[in-house]
């Protein structure tokens, strides 16, 4: 009876990992990161952000990232920002439903197009939020890092329970309930 306890329970276990995922984390322009000289229009496209998923901005000492509302952002006006960065490598967490707004603090590389508007969509399949207070800060640089390799990674967890999952994770139970008894 004890094994059989113990396979339920390693069952259950199992099933928690199986509708559990980490949010995402996007390094904003991949390779080429917070750049003068990187399409973020293009960059975006294939791009769906949900609450939980992390921005990482990665630029040169000489660029900064400043967050901005949606009159701020469409004429570049540097002088009412929400707030700024300059330390070459910011994380930002999406935490709530909306459009984002994004420009470099250089006014001449806003207009020239470094600039991001986010579209963050709320995610119909969380069940349970963890806080994200545990958002790790990226670390400081004075110089832009071109290696996605070294993104810290978000640290929120969320539990996502998708039709297949759950499907796959009452099979499984019951598969096992099945050959215990």
């Amino acid at each position: 009876m004890g094994n059989q306890l113990l396979v339920v329970f390693l069952s259950l276990i199992a099933f928690g990992f199986a509708i559990t995922s980490n949010a995402n984390t996007y390094t904003v322009g991949d390779n080429s990161g917070w750049d003068i000289s990187t399409n973020l229009d293009t960059w975006e496209q294939d791009k769906k952000f949900i609450v939980g998923d992390v921005l990482v901005f990665q630029y040169a000492s000489t660029d900064s990232v400043c967050e901005v509302g949606k009159e701020s952002f469409q004429t570049c006006n540097t002088t009412n920002v929400i707030k700024c960065f300059s330390d070459g490598n910011t994380s930002i967490p999406l935490t709530s439903p909306g459009e984002r707004y994004f420009f470099c603090g250089n006014r001449l590389y806003c207009y020239s197009g470094m600039k991001l508007d986010v579209l963050v969509e709320r995610n119909q399949s969380i069940v349970a939020e963890a806080p994200l207070t545990g958002v790790p800060e990226a670390e400081s640089g004075g110089s832009k890092n071109n290696n996605p390799s070294t993104v810290v990674p978000s640290t929120a967890m969320f539990v996502r329970v998708g039709s297949e999952s759950v499907c796959l994770g009452i099979l499984g139970l019951l598969s096992i309930l099945i050959w215990i008894f």
